[in-house]
Order: structure tokens, then C-alpha cells, then sequence
């Protein structure tokens, strides 16, 4: 699962540095709409909390809805063609390492206890 965290923080991260305030600096690489970059890097937020808390179904859930929101940027054109390449890498990434492993369900005590018979069963000799 350490693994699956290092992948959301470096989607995170990536997305943190994109977008932003202006700077009096020469040309900059293209960056995300600083609205899409905030929303795609709480969405990873969210995938990692879910890993952190041992919920991996909860985290591969929301690391598809990350990957449809990803495209969907993509598809519309709010993702600048020079990183849609890297920001569609990361996500999938990320998602090809969470994978739902279920917790087994917790065995009930059914009244059943060694050396005690069920209810309704007599006896022998009765």
C-alpha cells in the first residue's frame, strides 16, 4: 500500500505546482487552469486518504471517478496538449496500483459453542 500513497502524493504534487499566481518571468511551460489543477489534486487527496485508512475499495472507486475526471478535463480541452500526456500517465498509474481487496466479513457467534448443543437438538436418551 506504500506504494499506492507515494502515487497519489506524486499525482498530488504534480498537480500542485500547476496553475497558480503570475509571475514577471520569462515563458512558462503550460499549466493547468489553477480551478481544475485545485479539484483533480483533492480528488487524489481523497484516494490517498482512503489507501491511508485501509479502505482500498473506497480508494479504487474514487481513483476511476479521478481517471473520468482526468479525461473528461482532456476531452475538453482544459488540459494544455504539452501535459496531457504526463497528467493521463499519472492517473493511470495510480490507478493500475489500487486495487479493492475486501475485508472478510467478521464470523458471528451464533449461540454455537463447543461442548453446547443447538437449540431444538435433544438429547441422547431423551
Amino acid at each position: 500500500m506504500g506504494r499506492e500513497l507515494a502515487a497519489a502524493a506524486a499525482v498530488t504534487l504534480l498537480l500542485g505546482g500547476c496553475g497558480g499566481g503570475k509571475h514577471a518571468a520569462p515563458p512558462r511551460p503550460p499549466a493547468l487552469p489553477h480551478a481544475l489543477a485545485s479539484d483533480l489534486a483533492a480528488a487524489s487527496d481523497e484516494v490517498a486518504a482512503a489507501l491511508a485508512s485501509g479502505d482500498s475499495c473506497r480508494a479504487l472507486t474514487l481513483v476511476h471517478g479521478l481517471q473520468a475526471q482526468t479525461i473528461a478535463a482532456i476531452n475538453t480541452r482544459r488540459v494544455p496538449p504539452g501535459l496531457q500526456e504526463q497528467l493521463s500517465g499519472s492517473v493511470n498509474s495510480l490507478a493500475a496500483r489500487v486495487s479493492c481487496v475486501p475485508t472478510p466479513p467478521k464470523e458471528h457467534d451464533r449461540g454455537e459453542h463447543k461442548g453446547h448443543e443447538k437449540h431444538g437438538k435433544k438429547h441422547e436418551g431423551d
